[in-house]
């Protein structure tokens, strides 16, 4: 029931990143390798934080919550690291410079999207973590596999170049089944507030990576 409730609150902000024109010609395979660089670049730089966040996420959370949501995190964490090494390798596989990437540093949507999410778990609610985590997850499950698929046949990249979307596409759907069970267990109101609070704000926060990217 609060899983279905946080989908329906956020399902506005969730039709608005999907109707971004650069995601819809992703899907359609109208894209170019310049585009799918930049936005491989970007994801390096938001993935890279993702178990830097679980663990500050952990680490503030206060009892009861701590007690049943801790270990899940700690499961997350053990699934996430690394990950950051595949969009490297997918970059390299599709004729880009991981190390220019690294040296680069993120483009302004893609840092502000980190440090919103670093500074709502620090001054409000820890918990609000997870709505970055329905928005990832949930939007690598509706998209990646299909947008890979069309990317890869318009761009006659190797499957090399695509392990992280593809990888993420099946893995996610895993995470998003796992994680409707720790939103059912979220007792307190302003802990489910927290989680559509965030949701919301980062499908805005992502889709503006998105709107950045090369036309």
């Amino acid at each position: 029931m609060h899983f279905e409730e946080l989908v329906r609150r956020t399902e506005p902000a969730r039709a608005g990143l999907v109707a971004i024109p650069v995601i819809q010609d992703c899907l359609a395979g109208r894209v170019t390798r310049a585009q799918y660089l930049a936005f491989l670049g970007e994801a390096y730089h938001h993935v890279r934080h993702t178990v830097p966040l679980l663990m500050a996420c952990g680490s503030r959370l206060e009892e009861p919550t701590a007690s049943w949501l801790r270990p899940a995190l700690a499961e997350y964490i053990a699934e996430e690291t690394g990950h950051e090494a595949w969009i490297l390798e997918d970059i390299a596989a599709s004729g880009g410079d991981p190390e220019a990437v690294r040296r680069r540093g993120p483009g302004l949507a893609t840092e502000l999207m980190v440090a919103y999410v670093y500074d709502y778990i620090g001054r409000q609610n820890p918990v609000g973590f997870l709505g970055m985590v329905h928005v990832l997850e949930g939007t690598s499950v509706a998209l990646a596999t299909q947008a890979a698929q069309a990317m890869r046949k318009a761009l006659d990249l190797p499957e090399s170049a695509f392990t992280y979307l593809t990888s993420h596409g099946s893995l996610d759907r895993k995470h998003v089944q796992y994680f409707a069970t720790l939103v059912e267990q979220l007792e307190r109101p302003q802990d489910r507030d927290a989680v559509a609070h965030v949701a919301g704000a980062v499908y805005r926060l992502y889709g503006d990576i998105f709107r950045s990217l090369p036309s």
